[in-house]
């Protein structure tokens, strides 16, 4: 067998392992629909929450950007990379749901685990309505203190106004329910 054909081989068998994994470990928690985790306000630890309003983190283009400055508005964080597809696939519904509830004080932040040149291309290709930064080591850290133990993508974390987390949902969120949430949380406050 040729060298390369080793290693077309060696990158399939590691791409269907990650495969299996993820999809063992959504099993495990019950399948796809149970990758929503409601989680009352307070249940994920306040440090977790300060490190995320602590943080700041580079767009594409090198401009910083403090996640503190969204403080006091209901935020929904999605980590995200340009190489998932359901990641890809709901980033038009966060846009539409940004312009729709911006003046309620809802603001989407994307947070990409990925290279600059990556977002930036995307972004251009891809136009979104909402913030999007990245994150290297330190996104994944986020992710996984504000509940993301697989570090998987995409990862949502919904936090109320006040800085309290409403939901989390590992893998996409449908534009319904985010909707429903964002009706329940934002408007009636």
């Amino acid at each position: 067998m040729t060298a390369r054909r080793q290693f077309v081989v060696g990158a399939i068998a590691v791409v269907l392992a990650l495969a299996s994994g993820i999809y063992i470990g959504i099993e495990a928690r019950g399948g796809p629909e149970a990758s929503v985790v409601e989680a009352p306000e307070g249940a994920l630890t306040s440090e977790a929450i300060v490190n995320l309003f602590a943080a700041r983190l580079n767009d594409a283009e090198g401009k910083t950007l403090a996640m503190s400055q969204w403080r006091g508005r209901t935020l929904v964080v999605n980590f995200w990379a340009t190489w998932c597809p359901p990641c890809k696939e709901e980033m038009p519904a966060f846009s539409r749901l940004q312009t729709q509830y911006a003046a309620n004080g809802v603001q989407f932040v994307g947070i990409a685990l990925d290279s600059a040149d990556n977002v930036l291309n995307f972004s251009k290709q891809h136009p979104v309505t909402y913030p999007l930064l990245l994150a290297g080591s330190e996104g994944a850290e986020l992710s996984r203190q504000l509940g993301n133990s697989l570090l998987t993508v995409p990862y949502t974390v919904v936090l109320g106004a006040n800085g309290g987390v409403h939901t989390t949902r590992m893998g996409p969120f449908p534009k319904q329910e985010l909707e429903a949430l964002l009706q329940k949380i934002a408007i009636a406050k």
